[in-house]
């Protein structure tokens, strides 16, 4: 499968995917192309054949938005990301927040549950005390979930790439957090180490009681050590874990706000530690790289071990926003120690092999769309730079301008001649160095990436063919 591998008109971030039975099923928070907000649309779910994960089938809507009892007054929620998991009875657990219109940040924890992984799903409840208190300790975001042998352990969190520990200014910042997060100055004050952490509870077999108060797990920026590797790479949010051989891994997206990072622990609830990165967005960090090869940001994803190999699921922006991201995915190895050695974004994704020399090519499947001037992306309104962007269902990129690369790997290229570029605007272009002359250029037998570049002009650039 290339990358992003879901149909390309189909916007999948935060993807959780899990195997259940002889097919893996991704659970994914929702986006819409050129959106103005995070995760507008119902939950879906895609599942495919462990045996061919080429082939996504499209399960339709799993979940609605209306469903969920915090929408009222026709005023609907926000699904934020999910994680799924089987419970002890045989059915399927789906874990969420919802947010967004009609609701306050960091609200409950919410359940719904299906006798099928691909759904459809019913609402269910929200986890809570045993008195029935909804759980409100740290900050109650992006929830994950695991079955370990018949204990449920949950997981969330927020922690806020910043450091807000200076004690001169800890009135303040307890004010500003108390005010973004919905939450008592008196919580905020008494939360261990602190309300920006990784929260941890174990379940009971309902799926909604916490067993104990929880804890946290994982530090943020607030509470790490300032000497250590983690405070570079803090717990942000986004959290995912899994469990192999007798190591726990929680995968989560760092300070760094572009990269996906993990740590490592024998335990569920204590004794995590920082191990490394496994992908950015941006190819930050891989093999030395310090330039942003995306206009990115978010990044939110897991690993899983399908049919022996490992993967690393993860998604990327598109439309120079936060708000518009699509499912990718490569392959990993965990060595013997637990460590994960970081890779980088492909076109290939986790086909098996380079892909073919043959073809036509979407030129939105670009791994990597460096601009003259790299351009960091937050949640504010879209930039009109060069982008991954839609037109009627068409991916493609836009206002490509002089100096702007569209990189594509990895390609076998032996018995490739030449390719052919489609594209609509005055321009000049080169690939791999070569002055592209009536849409056509020679391609040399040992390439295996090909790297489109706007020489002078503007122009939009929709597929390329190889012959």
């Amino acid at each position: 499968m290339s990358n992003p591998f879901l149909p390309l008109n189909e916007y999948v971030p935060d993807g959780e995917a899990h195997v259940f039975g002889d097919r893996v099923y991704l659970y994914g928070s929702h986006d819409a192309p050129d959106s103005k907000r995070f995760c507008i649309d119902d939950y879906v779910v895609y599942s495919a054949d462990v045996n061919d994960l080429n082939n996504w089938t499209y399960h339709g809507k799993s979940y609605l938005k209306a469903q969920d009892p915090h929408s009222i007054n026709g005023e609907l929620v926000d699904f934020y990301a999910p994680d799924c998991v089987r419970g002890n009875d045989g059915r399927y657990y789906l874990y969420y927040c919802a947010m967004g219109p009609n609701t306050e940040n960091f609200g409950p924890v919410s359940v719904a549950v299906s006798d099928d992984p691909a759904g459809p799903f019913e609402y269910l409840g929200d986890v809570k005390y045993k008195d029935g208190t909804i759980v409100r300790d740290f900050l109650t975001n992006d929830p994950t979930i695991l079955n370990d042998n018949g204990r449920i352990y949950l997981y969330w969190g927020w922690g806020l790439g910043r450091d807000f520990r200076s004690k001169l200014w800890k009135p303040v910042y307890d004010r500003v957090l108390s005010g973004i997060s919905h939450r008592s100055l008196e919580m905020i004050r008494s939360a261990v180490p602190s309300v920006l952490s990784c929260g941890f509870a174990e379940l009971e077999d309902d799926m909604l009681t916490v067993k104990d108060k929880p804890k946290a797990v994982l530090d943020s920026m607030t509470t790490a050590d300032r000497n250590s590797a983690l405070y570079k790479h803090p717990f942000y949010e986004a959290p995912s874990i899994r469990k192999f051989g007798d190591l726990f891994y929680l995968v989560y997206s760092s300070g760094q706000n572009n990269e996906l990072a993990y740590a490592t622990s024998k335990y569920p609830d204590h004794g995590f530690e920082y191990r490394g990165v496994i992908i950015s967005n941006s190819d930050l960090g891989y093999g030395g790289n310090t330039v942003r090869k995306n206009n990115s940001s978010t990044i939110h994803g897991c690993i899983e071990e399908i049919n022996g190999q490992y993967y690393v699921f993860y998604h990327r922006c598109t439309n120079n926003t936060d708000f518009s991201r699509q499912a990718c995915c490569e392959k990993i190895e965990i060595d013997e120690t637990g460590y994960i050695r970081q890779v980088e974004m492909t076109t290939s994704g986790a086909f098996e092999g380079d892909l073919q020399g043959k073809g036509t090519y979407n030129a939105g499947l670009c791994c990597n769309l460096i601009t003259p001037k790299p351009i960091r992306l937050g949640i504010g309104k879209q930039q009109r730079e060069p982008r991954i962007t839609q037109r009627d269902d068409r991916l493609y990129l836009a206002d490509m301008k002089q100096g702007t690369k569209a990189v594509y790997r990895y390609f076998d290229l032996k018995e490739t001649e030449r390719i052919s570029i489609d594209y609509a605007g005055e321009a000049t272009l080169s690939v791999n160095g070569n002055e592209v002359i009536d849409g056509k250029v020679l391609l040399k037998s040992e390439d295996r990436i090909i790297e489109i570049e706007v020489i002078k002009g503007r122009c939009d650039i929709y597929s390329f063919k190889l012959e």
